[in-house]
């Protein structure tokens, strides 16, 4: 079997990624190594070599970084002047038998990397680098890391049926498959002897536990943060240190724990990075929690611009309206007199002159603009409304043309805006004919209803008047009333009367209310 079958027999297809050496290609994703150039990669703790190209002159031992599983890297030396370049696959020292690891850096740079993590040493010496890889090295090396994700699922299960409060994040076996390491997470002492015991029987090798922390996992397993980078645990910081709300504070910046908190669960490591800037900008303020007494009032604090040195207050009655802005060098003048026991008239607001450059249109900006051609189409259309006013007398010679004579462009649009012109007075006018139309016709309706309602008018003046004569009458002539009745004998009933009473009048109305409706029509 060739090397090239040993190398395709590593992991499952989505985790091959190539990684060469002198002797063999070993494709590994798991132990960071991305990269297709042999020279760099993106994995976790990677540091650019910026003094590769300059001769090694500091590091005389031959002094190498290997780098291991996740964010793990240690340092040993080269006594047997092995030529070793970045990417290459070593067996190195370890207790007891030996590791596989690939080397990451070579030359004086690796001084520097030492000063910032953590060495190991054996009796005072650094660790030794053995070989290269052997293929025999890579097979047992394979049969290893195959065995690490399985080996962390069961430990897990057994730390559970255990019962102890403790989190088994990863598992990193040796290169020689004789020892495994187990990274655990914790809150408080873990008794875990009966584990290892566990472990041991379950799984025959040398087990060895370690703790670590939230941003330590974090770092080991990865991620983006919410500034769109790569998690700087992961990427370059080794050390960790302690992290405070004191450092939102200093910064004014608000305590809100979800957005101060990363990935790990802690407070964010970048509020430290730039805590030192704020502490020395803030060492002349003044204290915060002095009110400023005013004849209006006190006047209490509400936040800060620390590089601008402005502080803003508020009226204690109204915060955090009516805000107020005063420099520090103020606020300073006014906490002096306050405490002679002398009050400021009021609190003027500090003016803040920021000068404004003027950006020019030379460059490609203008042209980037997205109002652009709006612009140019209000502007060209005042220009032609200018020219529409010049007299006649002044459109005399112009350059490029005869005289009298106008450009073709000009021309054509002026037609254009004539005719749109044109358009709109006729639609004016239609509009104007329109409502005229409906006023008049309106006028026509208001008079019919007027002469209607006269007509009704007068032919209640003419019942009225035509009832009261005959009530008259009736009085006058009783006899006739008397007689108007029916021929069942001499005493006239009076539902008789009221029939041949009530019978003419309406029959009289009826016809002179037809007659008068037909002369209407």
């Amino acid at each position: 079997m060739n090397v090239s079958a040993l190398t395709a027999m590593v992991l499952q297809p989505k985790y091959i990624y190539s990684m060469s050496c002198n002797e063999c290609q070993v494709d590994l994703k798991d132990r960071g190594c991305c990269s297709s150039n042999n020279k760099g990669s993106c994995a976790k703790l990677d540091v650019y070599d910026w003094l590769g190209d300059v001769q090694n002159t500091a590091n005389t031992q031959g002094v190498v970084e290997v780098r291991f599983k996740n964010t793990r890297k240690d340092y040993y030396q080269n006594p047997n002047n092995i030529k070793l370049s970045v990417g290459d696959v070593v067996a190195v020292e370890a207790s007891p038998g030996h590791d596989i690891g690939i080397v990451s850096l070579v030359g004086d740079l690796v001084l520097e990397q030492m000063k910032k993590h953590r060495v190991t040493y054996v009796n005072g010496e650094l660790r030794k680098v053995y070989r290269k890889a052997k293929p025999a090295d890579v097979d047992k090396w394979k049969e290893a890391v195959a065995l690490e994700h399985d080996t962390m699922l069961r430990s897990r299960k057994i730390a559970a049926e255990l019962e102890l409060d403790m989190k088994i994040g990863d598992v990193e076996y040796q290169g020689d498959k004789t020892k495994a390491i187990f990274y655990y997470i914790a809150d408080e002492r873990v008794d875990f002897r009966q584990l290892i015991k566990v472990l041991a029987e379950t799984f025959r090798i040398r087990i060895e536990m370690k703790q670590i922390g939230a941003r330590q996992e974090a770092g080991r397993i990865g991620g983006i943060g919410p500034c769109g980078r790569e998690l700087c645990c992961c990427t370059w910081i080794s050390n960790f240190v302690s992290v405070t709300t004191n450092a939102a504070r200093y910064q004014e910046i608000s305590l809100n724990p979800q957005k101060l908190a990363g990935q790990c669960g802690k407070l964010k490591c970048c509020l430290n990075f730039e805590l030192d800037c704020y502490i020395d900008a803030q060492k002349d303020f003044p204290p915060t929690n002095l009110p400023l007494e005013t004849e209006n009032g006190n006047y209490i604090f509400l936040k800060a611009d620390i590089f601008k040195k402005i502080f803003w207050y508020a009226p204690a009655s109204c915060a955090p309206a009516n805000q107020v802005s005063i420099s520090v060098d103020r606020v300073k003048e006014i906490i002096r007199l306050n405490r002679k026991g002398k009050k400021v008239e009021k609190l003027e607001s500090y003016d803040m002159d920021i000068e404004l450059k003027e950006l020019g249109y030379a460059g490609v900006i203008a042209e980037e603009d997205l109002n652009r051609f709006d612009k140019q189409a209000g502007g060209g259309s005042r220009k032609k409304r200018k020219r529409k006013k010049r007299p006649s007398g002044s459109q005399g010679q112009r350059p490029g043309g005869s005289q009298g004579q106008r450009p073709a462009d000009s021309q054509g649009s002026r037609d254009g805006q004539r005719t749109k012109d044109a358009s709109a007075s006729k639609d004016r006018s239609r509009s104007k004919d329109a409502t005229k139309g409906k006023d008049v016709a309106r006028s026509k309706d208001s008079s019919r209803t007027k002469e209607v309602s006269k007509g009704k008018d007068n032919n209640r003046s003419k019942d009225a008047s035509r009832s009261k004569e005959r009530r008259e009458g009736d009085k006058r002539n009783p006899q006739a009333r008397s007689k108007g009745g029916s021929s069942q004998g001499s005493r006239p009933s009076r539902s008789g009367q009221q029939k041949s009473g009530s019978r003419r009048p309406k029959r009289n109305n009826n016809k002179s209310n037809n007659a008068r409706n037909q002369k209407k029509d």
